[in-house]
């Protein structure tokens, strides 16, 4: 299976055009968050991606929530907006988390605490390739991350976190 990953497209629509462009040649693509910028120009920066007809994950990145993102997203067929939930495309299960975690110090972000991602992550069945916003604890600078993400990845080893 041939992906398309990207995250923190943060409102760059030239970009989003370009990934849009890319996403013919592959069999899924996984768009992890941050298509806006503190919550402005999420519809701008979906447009040109809503030209995309593979299978696209979208998870909610810090920058939008999943209520925004899923009603940016409606009438774009390929998408499927993944948070806290899984799906399966070609036989491979794909489960989704997006937002900040843990709770960012900005009061306008989009997040979620230690154990609320935890909840989310519960239904995640071993083997499903991950599509999160946030890295594991431990994987980014000075020690950031979640610590929620990081037992799950070590509880049902994805064949790939993105």
């Amino acid at each position: 299976m041939k992906l398309l990953a990207f995250s923190d497209l943060h409102r760059d629509v030239e970009r989003a055009r370009r990934l849009a462009g890319l996403a013919a040649e592959t069999d899924v693509v996984i768009a992890a968050g941050d298509f806006a910028s503190i919550h402005r120009g999420l519809e701008e920066t979906l447009e040109p991606l809503g030209e995309i007809h593979t299978p696209t994950l979208l998870v909610p990145g810090n920058n939008e929530t999943d209520a925004a993102l899923r009603e940016a997203s409606s009438g774009w067929e390929a998408a499927i907006v993944l948070h806290g939930e899984g799906t399966e495309i070609d036989g491979t299960a794909f489960w989704g988390l997006g937002a900040g975690i843990p709770v960012t110090p900005w009061d306008w972000s989009f997040d979620l605490d230690e154990e609320q991602a935890a909840d989310k992550l519960a239904g995640c069945p071993e083997g499903a390739v991950l599509a999160l916003h946030s890295p594991p604890k431990g994987h980014v600078d000075a020690g950031l991350g979640s610590e929620a993400i990081l037992h799950a990845i070590e509880e049902r080893r994805p064949p790939l976190a993105v």
